[in-house]
């Protein structure tokens, strides 16, 4: 059997995409091909991959992409991971379903914190968030599917 392909969207391919497909490639990767892309890319969130690899999960080899960099690829998900993707996510024809699955955005939380801890702990709440809708695939996708 073939696996699933996953494409995790956000704005700026950055960071809640980076530790969807992270945690897809950790946690599913028998039954997913997991992707990530942006809108917008602007490069690797260092802290993302910090708190990523306390969690055990590498994912320093990433590169934000733009979702034309994926062009070819017949995806059978695209979960968008922030509203702003979710507004600017372009149509997929086919078999293609889009669901939007948002979490907070650490790198704006953060900007109100007030020590290094505090980015971290907001870090590490998303990451977690992640892991847990991440953990419930499929069967999470099949609910959220049948909500739309």
């Amino acid at each position: 059997m073939s696996k699933l392909k996953i494409l995790f969207l956000c704005t700026g391919n950055s960071c809640r995409s980076q530790m969807a497909e992270g945690w897809a490639r950790h946690l599913k990767s028998e039954i997913f091909e997991p992707y990530s892309a942006g809108t917008e890319p602007h490069g690797l969130n260092p802290i993302a991959v910090r708190v990523m690899a306390e969690a055990g999960v590498d994912i320093s080899e990433h590169r934000s992409k733009y979702l034309r960099d994926l062009n070819g690829i017949e995806f059978d998900y695209v979960i968008t991971v922030c509203g702003d993707a979710d507004k600017n996510c372009p149509v997929f024809v086919g078999k293609t379903k889009k669901i939007h699955h948002g979490f907070d955005d650490p790198p704006r939380l953060a900007k109100e914190a007030k020590s290094e801890e505090e980015i971290l702990d907001i870090y590490r709440r998303v990451r977690d968030e992640i892991r847990e809708f991440v953990k419930g695939f499929p069967e999470i996708l099949d609910k959220i599917e049948k909500r739309i």
